[in-house]
């Protein structure tokens, strides 16, 4: 094979494998790196926005090794804009370290891009730990008491009347 020089990643250390503060989220989430390397979302993004807009505005934070947009096909355009509800107004930036793409979060989020307010954050996270003490089968410390109501079936309560009346 030729000469290729290849990014290899540096094994984990017992203090990178532990949440610390720069791998939260907004949300209080923790951050997880994809396979490719640190993603970001970028969202509310001016449906004028170009690849070379997003890599001047983000290339000050680092090298950015993939930008990923939406486009609408017959425009061109990203698929964005109060016009378009329920479209998606969101690319993905990716950086090949954390301190990249966390310069990236915290000096981008907020900021304007072709006069539209932008907000940044993390795309893959782990969601933030639940309350109570996990035991085995991933319920909490109530055991099958705990966790979300589930609906009954139909004939549950014709049944249950039904056993009252015998």
């Amino acid at each position: 094979m030729a000469d290729v020089e290849m990014d290899i990643d540096t094994p984990a250390t017992a203090d990178e494998t532990t949440p610390n503060t720069q791998t939260r989220t907004q949300s209080a989430a923790t951050a997880v790196r994809s396979i490719e390397g640190w993603i970001i979302l970028v969202t509310n993004v001016h449906e004028e926005a170009s690849e070379e807009d997003l890599q001047d505005m983000f290339g000050e934070y680092g090298e950015v090794k993939n930008v990923h947009m939406n486009l609408d096909r017959r425009t061109g355009y990203v698929k964005a804009g109060p016009r378009r509800p329920g479209s998606s107004d969101h690319l993905a930036d990716e950086y090949a370290t954390l301190d990249e793409a966390r310069a990236a979060i915290d000096g981008a989020n907020g900021t304007k891009l072709l006069d539209q307010t932008i907000a940044v954050d993390f795309a893959f996270v782990r969601p933030p730990p639940s309350g109570g003490t996990k035991t085995k089968g991933g319920r909490g410390a109530t055991g099958s008491k705990g966790g979300r109501a589930r609906s009954r079936s139909p004939d549950a309560d014709e049944r249950k009347e039904k056993d009252a009346t015998e």
